[in-house]
C-alpha cells in the first residue's frame, strides 16, 4: 500500500512538471521582448543623453561647409553666398502642399516622428539590411542637417528620433518647415528654396512660381545632382511628374491640373544657367558629385562640415591657365572645347580638373560630365593589356600582320587604318606606337570579347548597356570621360593597382566625427602587364603618334585617340592620355555639337599641346622616378623581322637589332640565320678568248644555281650580270686583260676566280715604246685614261708614274706592268707586277693555263678588300 501511494505521489509530481511546449516558447519570447525593451530603452536613453543640444543659431542660421586643399588650406566656403532666407509667410500654399506631399505627407499631424512611415522603414531594413530605407520626416531632416553626421548607424538614428521629438515640442510646424526650406540643397550650388527659384527660373518672388516649377523644386532635394534640370532634363521631367502624382494622391491638386502641368517641358521652364562664384569651380563640381554619391544626395548640404580634398592648387592653376586665352596655345576652332583630369599616379587622388575652355564657372564640365568616344585611347586598355594579361601575347615584339580583314560577327565589318593602307607584319609595340587599327582588332579578337570587357571593368570602365562591341577595340562604340580614362591609365603606372579617382580624402562633421572618403584599391592586372604596356606607350611618345606631346627629360608614356564621323573628313573628338610615375593626365578636346574639329591636324593636335604644356609645368622642380621593371619581365635582343622572335646572330647589323620585353620564361628560342656568314661557291670553268672579228674578249663560266656575278677586266673596268657570260668590247691591241669573276647570293660573295687574255698586236707597240719610251708611256697613259674613266684621281697619278717606270726599264714587256700579283685582280691594273695588298710578284698559274679554274688567293692579299674595289668600280 505504501509503495502504491508513493507511486501516485510521484506521478502527481511528474504531471506538475510537464507544461505545453507552446507555453515555454511564449514565455521565452515575452522574456526576450522584455529584455529587449529594457536594453533598447537603456541604449536609447544613453544615446538620447549623449545627443547634441538643440542650438537655435544652427537651426535658423546654417553654418557653411569649409573646403580645404591637399595642404590643409581653405579655398572654398559652400553655402555662404548662395543662401537667401525666407519666412513661412513668404511660402505660397501650393509650394507647402508640394513639399509635404513629397517629403512628409503627415507633417502637420505627427510629433516629429511618423510612426507609420518609420514602421515601414523598419520592415524594409529588416528585409534588405540596415539603412535600406530611412523614413525621415521633415523634422528629422532638419535635425540631421544641423547636428548629426550622415552615417547610417543605430546611434545616429536614435539620436535623430530624440532630437526630432524635442524639435517638435519646442518649435511650431511653421517654424520647422521654414527651417527646412531655408536649409535644403537644390543642386547647382543653390541652398534654400528662394535661391533655387532664382537659380533655375529667375524668379525672386516664390508666389510667381507656376505649378510645374513648384513641383520641380519640391522634387529636387531628394537627389539634387541627379535631378539637376540643367544637366539631366529627362530625369528632372520624370521627377516633376512624380511630384505631381503625389500631389494628386494626397488631394492637393486635381488630376486635370496635374495632366496639364505635365505637358510643360522642363527645358522651357529654365532661365539661362548662371555661373557659380566659387574658385576652382570645376574641381568643386567633382566634390559635390562625390558627396551626392556617398550620401545619396539627401544629406549633401549638412551644415558645418569640413571637407578635406585632394586639390593641388598649383596644379589647378596650371590646368586653368592652359585652358585660358593666355596659354599661348592656338585653338584654331572657336567652337573647340576641352575637359581635363590630372591625377596622382600612385593614389589616383585628383590634383586638378579643367571643366571647359576659359574655365567658365558653372559651365558644362567636360572632365566629369557627359561622355565621348575615346578612339584609339582604348587600345592599351582593351586590346594589348588583356592580351598580355591572359597569355595571348608574351612579349612586346609579338608579330601581327596588318592586312585586310572582315569581321563576320560584326556584320561583315571591313575596318581600315587611318592612312587607308596596310603595312604587313609588325610588332605589337609598333602597332600601338603607330596606332594601326587592324593589329588592334586582331588582338581584341584573340583575347575575346568577354575577357576584354572583364579587364576594362577592372579599370573602372563600364560599357553602355553592359555590352561590348567589336568596334570598342578601337574606341568606336562606348563613351567615356577624361576622369574615367585617367583612372584607367593611372593603374599602368601604379604596378597594375586600380583606385577610383577621388577628390575628397576626409570629412569632419559638426559633431566632431570624421569619415574617411578614400576608395579601396584593387589589383586590376599583374605588374608585368602594367610595365610592358607602359613601355609600349613610351614608344608612342618617342616615335609614334604622341611625339608632339612628349616632354624631354621625363620618363613618360601615353596614347592618342581620335574618332571620325561617317561620310565626313576630320575628327569630332581628339584625346591625349599619358602618365609618369608622378602624374596621370587625360585630355579630351572636341565640339559641343559633335561636329568635326576645324583646322585639320592643327585642331586635333590641341590636345597634345595642352598635354605637353601641363605635364611640363606640373613636373617642374619635382623628382620623377622612372617606371620600374618587375623581375617577371626580361629584356632581350631580337632581330628585326624574325618570326617567331629570334636572337640576332654575330652577323646581324646593329640597325636590325631591337630590344624588346618578354615575360620571364618566354625568351626567343633560336638565333637568326639571316645574317650568318655563308660560304658561297665560286664559279667554275672560267675561260676567256679574243675574237678578232669583233675585236672583243668573250668570257664564260659555269655555276650551279642562281646568283649575280661581278666581272672585272683590268684595265677595262667591271660589270655585273646574272648570266654566265660576258663580253669586253673594243679591246686594245697588245693589252693584257686580267679577268676576275665572283658570285653573289643574298648579299654574300664568293671568292674570285681569275684568268687573263693578251690581245694580239702588241709587238709593234713594244718597238715604238723602245724607240720613244717617254712618248709611248704618255700614249699608254692616255689610253688608260680613256678606258678607266671611273677611277679616282689618286689611282690615276699612281698609274702614270708606274707606267713610266715600267716602260723605261722593260721596253719589251708586253704586259706593260698591267699584271696583278695574285689571282684576285680586282685592284688597280696599272701595277708594277705586285699585289696591291702585299702579294708576291709574277703571274699566277692561271696565266699559264687560262682554261683551268683559278687557285686560292694569295694569303698576303685582302680578297674582301679587292672584291669591294671591283664592286666600287661597278657602281661608279
Amino acid at each position: 500500500m505504501a509503495e502504491k501511494g508513493q507511486s501516485r505521489a510521484s506521478r502527481r509530481k511528474q504531471k506538475k512538471k510537464k507544461k505545453p511546449i507552446w507555453k515555454k516558447i511564449l514565455l521565452t519570447i515575452v522574456l526576450i521582448g522584455v529584455l529587449c525593451v529594457v536594453a533598447g530603452g537603456s541604449v536609447f536613453a544613453y544615446y538620447a543623453a549623449t545627443a547634441p543640444k538643440l542650438d537655435e543659431e544652427k537651426l535658423s542660421d546654417p553654418a557653411s561647409n569649409i573646403v580645404y586643399d591637399m595642404n590643409g588650406d581653405e579655398f572654398a566656403e559652400l553655402g555662404s553666398e548662395n543662401r537667401r532666407k525666407v519666412t513661412y509667410d513668404d511660402l505660397p500654399q501650393q509650394l507647402i502642399d508640394a513639399v509635404t506631399a513629397t517629403e512628409d505627407s503627415r507633417f502637420f499631424e505627427h510629433n516629429g516622428i511618423d510612426i507609420i512611415r518609420t514602421g515601414g522603414a523598419l520592415v524594409s531594413n529588416f528585409k534588405n539590411g540596415f539603412g535600406a530605407e530611412g523614413g525621415s520626416t521633415i523634422d528629422q531632416q532638419v535635425i540631421k542637417r544641423s547636428f548629426l553626421s550622415p552615417e547610417k548607424t543605430v546611434k545616429r538614428k536614435m539620436q535623430e528620433w530624440w532630437l526630432a521629438f524635442q524639435l517638435d515640442r519646442q518649435y511650431s510646424k511653421e517654424e520647422i518647415l521654414e527651417m527646412y526650406l531655408n536649409k535644403v540643397f537644390y543642386g547647382q550650388y543653390a541652398y534654400g528654396v528662394a535661391t533655387a527659384a532664382e537659380t533655375y527660373f529667375g524668379k525672386e518672388d516664390l508666389n510667381d512660381l507656376t505649378l510645374p516649377e513648384t513641383a520641380l523644386l519640391a522634387g529636387l532635394p531628394q537627389r539634387p545632382t541627379a535631378y539637376n534640370p540643367f544637366e539631366n532634363p529627362d530625369l528632372a521631367q520624370e521627377r516633376m511628374n512624380t511630384v505631381l502624382d503625389l500631389m494628386v494622391q494626397h488631394e492637393k491638386i486635381t488630376q486635370a491640373e496635374a495632366d496639364e502641368a505635365k505637358k510643360t517641358k522642363v527645358e522651357d521652364l529654365l532661365t539661362e544657367k548662371q555661373p557659380q562664384s566659387n574658385k576652382y569651380g570645376a574641381f568643386l563640381d567633382q566634390v559635390q558629385k562625390e558627396l551626392s554619391e556617398r550620401f545619396e544626395d539627401t544629406d549633401l548640404n549638412l551644415d558645418g562640415m569640413k571637407i578635406y580634398t585632394t586639390l593641388d592648387p598649383d596644379a589647378q592653376e596650371t590646368v586653368e591657365n592652359a585652358l585660358s586665352d593666355e596659354s599661348g596655345i592656338s585653338w584654331v576652332d572657336d567652337n573647340l572645347q576641352a575637359g581635363i583630369t590630372l591625377l596622382d599616379t600612385k593614389s589616383s587622388a585628383i590634383r586638378a580638373i579643367g571643366g571647359n575652355k576659359n574655365n567658365e564657372l558653372g559651365g558644362f564640365n567636360y572632365a566629369i560630365q557627359g561622355s565621348n568616344q575615346p578612339g584609339s585611347s582604348m587600345k592599351p586598355i582593351i586590346d594589348y593589356a588583356p592580351a598580355i594579361e591572359n597569355g595571348v601575347y608574351t612579349s612586346t615584339y609579338e608579330q601581327i600582320n596588318d592586312e585586310p580583314i572582315t569581321i563576320e560577327e560584326a556584320g561583315d565589318w571591313k575596318p581600315n587604318n587611318y592612312d587607308d593602307q596596310f603595312h604587313g607584319w609588325m610588332s605589337a609595340r609598333t602597332a600601338l606606337a603607330k596606332s594601326y587599327n587592324i593589329p588592334a582588332i586582331k588582338t581584341f579578337q584573340a583575347v575575346g570579347l568577354d575577357k576584354a570587357k572583364e579587364f576594362a571593368n577592372g579599370l573602372g570602365l563600364e560599357f553602355k548597356d553592359d555590352t561590348i562591341h567589336y568596334s570598342d577595340s578601337i574606341g568606336g562604340s562606348s563613351e567615356f570621360r577624361p576622369i574615367d580614362l585617367a583612372g584607367a591609365y593611372a593603374a599602368f603606372g601604379n604596378e597594375g593597382i586600380y583606385t577610383e579617382p577621388y577628390s575628397i580624402s576626409k570629412i569632419e562633421f559638426s559633431d566632431g566625427s570624421t569619415l574617411d572618403m578614400k576608395p579601396e584599391s584593387e589589383a586590376a592586372m599583374s605588374e608585368s602587364t602594367a610595365y610592358m604596356v607602359t613601355d609600349m606607350m613610351r614608344s608612342v611618345m618617342t616615335e609614334g603618334t604622341g611625339t608632339l606631346a612628349n616632354v624631354a627629360g621625363l620618363d613618360i608614356a601615353g596614347k592618342t585617340g581620335t574618332t571620325n564621323k561617317d561620310g565626313q573628313e576630320g575628327s569630332p573628338d581628339s584625346w591625349m592620355n599619358g602618365l609618369t610615375t608622378n602624374y596621370t593626365l587625360s585630355i579630351w578636346t572636341g565640339t559641343p555639337n559633335d561636329t568635326v574639329i576645324a583646322g585639320g591636324s592643327a585642331g586635333t593636335n590641341v590636345a597634345k599641346y595642352l598635354f605637353k604644356q601641363i605635364m611640363t609645368e606640373v613636373h617642374e622642380g619635382k623628382d620623377t622616378e622612372s617606371f620600374k621593371k618587375p623581375s617577371s619581365v626580361v629584356e632581350a635582343k631580337v632581330e628585326r623581322g624574325s618570326r617567331p622572335a629570334a636572337s640576332p646572330s654575330a652577323g646581324t647589323p646593329s640597325s636590325e637589332i631591337l630590344t624588346e620585353l618578354f615575360l620571364k620564361g618566354n625568351l626567343p628560342g633560336a638565333t637568326s640565320e639571316r645574317y650568318e656568314e655563308k660560304e658561297i661557291a665560286p664559279v667554275t670553268g672560267l675561260s676567256a678568248s679574243y675574237d678578232e672579228a669583233s675585236n672583243s674578249i668573250n668570257i664564260s663560266w659555269n655555276y650551279d644555281g642562281d646568283a649575280n656575278f661581278s666581272v672585272s677586266a683590268d684595265p677595262s673596268g667591271s660589270t655585273s650580270t646574272s648570266d654566265t657570260s660576258a663580253v669586253i668590247d673594243n679591246v686594245q691591241a697588245g693589252q693584257t686583260y686580267n679577268i676576275a669573276v665572283t658570285a653573289s647570293v643574298d648579299g654574300e660573295t664568293s671568292e674570285a676566280k681569275s684568268t687573263s687574255v693578251t690581245v694580239p698586236g702588241g709587238e709593234e707597240n713594244a718597238e715604238e715604246e723602245e724607240e720613244n719610251p717617254a712618248e709611248n708611256a704618255e700614249d699608254q697613259q692616255d689610253q688608260n685614261n680613256e678606258d678607266q674613266q671611273n677611277e679616282d684621281e689618286q689611282n690615276q697619278d699612281q698609274n702614270d708614274e708606274q707606267n713610266q717606270d715600267q716602260n723605261a726599264d722593260e721596253n719589251n714587256d708586253q704586259n706593260n706592268g698591267n699584271g696583278n700579283g695574285n689571282e684576285n685582280n680586282n685592284g688597280n691594273g696599272n701595277n708594277n707586277g705586285n699585289s696591291d695588298q702585299g702579294g708576291e710578284s709574277g703571274n699566277t698559274e692561271e696565266e699559264e693555263n687560262p682554261n683551268e679554274g683559278g687557285q686560292e688567293t694569295d694569303p698576303g692579299g685582302d680578297a674582301e678588300s679587292e672584291t669591294d674595289q671591283g664592286n666600287t668600280n661597278e657602281q661608279q
